[in-house]
């Protein structure tokens, strides 16, 4: 049964769809056919849009006004949309129009698509968005992570390999200035570090903090990586951008691992280089009670003597910081 305010109002006909997007539908009833019976110039005439709930069949009004022309917004994308027009004239008289349902439709590919798939290791879905042509193989992130940076991250060698191929910059770095080998190294993907090595990634680059991918590989702990990191001719004693730290240092200061120590150590990494604060690996392991780094550096030849720029000896620093073994240890070497 017609829904009206007075029965001589006439049903206006449905508003006519106009340009459609996988998020807006736009709706219109400008043409005269659409409001005959409300006079020539249907001046005053107040119009309303209200949508469907598909789910309980309700209306609910989403725009009211005097235009001719709504776009619905925030849409989801395939999702089937129903509307009606409501017209109102000065007197409160009000007829509806019958509904009109209309789709989205499909959302274009995106570089949200392209990331997802590459979180999910999906090669084939990765090269179906490349193709497309409708997303750049460099496109960032939400959080400034470019998608070659994040394969290499996760450790998918054949992903990455993909990338490159659809033209993909081995070098280009997220936002904190990290590169796709740098995070490679540092978590422990030698096959990936390999592969892009091969494919034109170069050790020389920095991140925003000035640390090479030898500092992240460090940080990481990942023996088998370092070695062929030197093997392929990265330097071990680099120094970052913001306390002169070299990958020994790190060491010192972070992991206190050994074994990491002893590889760049053996590589020819200097045990008495000192930072901004002239504090060598030696201190930065003492202050940091690192007593099996204390000792192996001690042994490869760190100086107990020198001093930092106030003065102060490393002794000195023990007592104030560290446990009686480091203690006992440097006043062994001090009496050598």
């Amino acid at each position: 049964m017609e829904e009206t305010g007075q029965v001589e109002v006439a049903k206006p006909d449905p508003p006519v769809v106009g340009k459609v997007t996988h998020h807006s539908i736009e709706l219109y009833w400008n043409m005269h056919h659409t409001l005959q019976g409300y006079g020539a110039s249907n001046r005053g005439l107040c119009f309303s849009i209200e949508e469907v709930d598909m789910k309980t069949h309700a209306y609910g009004k989403i725009y009211i006004g005097y235009a001719k022309r709504h776009v619905v917004t925030g849409l989801d994308a395939s999702t089937l949309y129903r509307f009606r027009l409501k017209v109102i004239s000065p007197t409160g008289c009000f007829a509806y129009s019958p509904n009109v349902t209309v789709s989205t439709t499909r959302e274009p590919m995106n570089g949200k698509h392209l990331h997802h798939a590459i979180i999910k290791n999906d090669v084939k879905e990765v090269c179906h968005i490349l193709q497309s042509g409708n997303v750049k193989v460099d496109v960032l992130d939400e959080l400034g992570f470019p998608p070659l940076v994040l394969a290499a991250q996760k450790g998918y060698q054949r992903m990455v390999e993909t990338l490159i191929k659809f033209g993909a910059d081995v070098n280009q770095r997220n936002g904190s200035g990290k590169d796709s080998l740098m995070l490679a190294c540092f978590a422990g993907h030698l096959d990936v570090v390999k592969c892009l090595r091969r494919l034109g990634a170069t050790w020389e680059s920095r991140d925003n903090g000035g640390s090479t991918a030898m500092h992240w590989a460090t940080d990481g702990e990942n023996l088998n990586v370092i070695e062929w990191m030197i093997k392929d001719g990265c330097k071990v004693d680099s120094t970052d951008g913001h306390s002169s730290w070299t990958p020994l240092m790190r060491v010192a200061a972070l992991t206190g691992n050994a074994e990491v120590a002893s590889v760049l150590i053996k590589a020819g990494a200097n045990v008495n280089i000192q930072d901004k604060m002239g504090k060598t690996p030696l201190m930065i392991a003492v202050l940091n009670h690192h007593d099996n780094l204390v000792h192996l550096l001690l042994k490869n030849g760190a100086d107990p003597s020198v001093t930092n720029e106030y003065g102060t000896g490393i002794l000195e620093m023990a007592k104030s910081f560290s446990t009686e073994n480091v203690i006992s240890l440097l006043e062994e070497y001090g009496r050598r």
